[in-house]
């Protein structure tokens, strides 16, 4: 049985693939919203992790600047929520 940050993380990747339809993308995207918190669910031994470590990743994504806006957002997002 696949673990809600599966399920979740399976309709993220679906709406990243180029090869979806916008109906998918859109169905996708409610059940993100409507069950998953908008796709914000712990990943499987997030609370085994080292929180400093958790916070170095964090600070380290919302400077790299291959990752997107929407990622450097939701780890600034994340990062406010731990202080």
């Amino acid at each position: 049985m696949p673990t809600e940050g599966q399920i979740a993380g399976g309709h993220k990747a679906n709406l990243s693939n180029p090869n979806t339809s916008q109906e998918s993308k859109q169905h996708s995207r409610e059940i993100l919203d409507n069950e998953f918190n908008g796709g914000d669910v712990p990943a499987p031994g997030d609370e085994n992790k080292n929180p400093g470590n958790v916070i170095g990743g964090l600070k380290a994504t919302t400077k790299n600047p291959n990752v997107s806006e929407e990622a450097k957002q939701s780890a600034k997002d994340r990062l406010n929520q731990m202080q």
